[in-house]
């Protein structure tokens, strides 16, 4: 069964669109005008914005809330990057991505963050894996002369899972190659006393100090780093007595695969259960880490899965990061987050 979803669907007041087993779909608005689906299952729910980005805004299982710590408590109606961020997972790119540069001219991670959907679906059916509840839709792109492709993203989440597959495939419609740049930015809320437990060959340390900071601020920021490329250990058990992520530290990781080609990371926490990132690699090749924490924000995106580093369309041109697809072809980019359970 495939329900398309109409912005008219959706009120103030929430309202049940779907009971299916375990499942429970509603829809409601938020007082900012943007539409959300609830999805829930027995170990939880996640909210998704189906005609704004396709984010996932808010994330809770086994009675956790998972989401990073933000000044927003719902989405913004606006584009502007900056102007509501504080989701569990939106997608990043195609044409660009990262923070722009003083020689860039692109958004904040591109125009798929905050793209305007007009196809939006909810579907349920049954596989191997069992019932399952899937959201997606179509995200069409088009410049004149320059670009045209499709963004079609899915979510889905097992009737007793605790983590969302989420993919992305995009196609290019024109018979020219298309420059792409994708990154997949899943946000959790950091852990005290929790372990980052990965596999990796190589870590970079991006060691920016913004000019705002306080000369005080500057220096443990500064300090904290050159401890970091010391011992690039220290930042494996979270703990906020020691280390300094204020406003943000990105790091660069070179990640092994395992046999069937995944990348995983884990935030596991004291009591056993573990927060997970899987990607896979042979799309997905960089491993991007952003830690923040402040008195406003605290955010632990231990696997960001991208196909470049951050810094923008023209370092990626310069670096030879941007990949190209073929006149007419596609690619699909596959992640998983959520919750290990004990």
């Amino acid at each position: 069964m495939t329900l398309h979803l109409q912005r008219r669907f959706f009120t103030e007041k929430e309202h049940m669109l779907i009971e299916h087993g375990d499942f429970c779909v509603s829809l409601f608005r938020y007082g900012s005008d943007v539409e959300a689906v609830r999805v829930k299952n027995s170990k939880g729910e996640f909210i998704w914005l189906p005609f704004k980005g396709q984010q996932v805004w808010r994330m809770s299982f086994c009675g956790r809330d998972l989401t990073m710590k933000s000044m927003f408590d719902e989405p913004a109606a606006s584009d502007d990057f900056g102007a509501g961020y504080g989701c569990f997972m939106l997608h990043c790119g195609m044409t660009a991505m990262g923070n722009p540069a003083p020689d860039d001219t692109h958004p904040q991670h591109g125009e798929l963050p905050n793209a305007a959907y007009d196809f939006a679906y909810i579907s349920i059916d049954t596989d191997a894996g069992g019932n399952y509840i899937e959201a997606g839709g179509v995200f069409d792109y088009k410049r004149a002369f320059e670009t045209h492709y499709t963004a079609s993203p899915k979510i889905r989440l097992y009737e007793s899972g605790t983590v969302l597959d989420i993919s992305m495939t995009v196609e290019n419609k024109r018979s020219d190659p298309m420059e792409y740049l994708y990154l997949c930015h899943v946000n959790f809320r950091p852990l005290e006393g929790a372990e980052l437990v990965y596999d990796a060959n190589c870590m970079r340390i991006h060691k920016d100090i913004p000019a705002s900071l306080s000369a005080e601020k500057a220096k443990a920021l500064r300090d904290y780093m050159e401890a970091l490329s010391e011992n690039p250990w220290i930042q494996n058990v979270i703990d906020a007595r020691t280390q300094i992520y204020e406003p943000e530290i990105v790091f660069t990781f070179n990640y092994k695969a395992d046999e069937s080609g995944w990348a995983k990371c884990m935030q596991t926490a004291p009591d056993g259960s573990a927060d997970f990132v899987a990607c896979r690699l042979r799309e997905l090749p960089v491993g991007i880490r952003w830690i923040a924490r402040t008195p406003h924000e605290d955010a632990m995106g231990m696997l960001l899965p991208s196909t470049a580093e951050h810094l923008g369309y023209n370092y990626c041109k310069k670096n030879r990061q941007i990949k190209y697809l073929g006149a007419n072809e596609s690619i699909t980019f596959a992640v998983k987050a959520g919750v290990l359970e004990t």
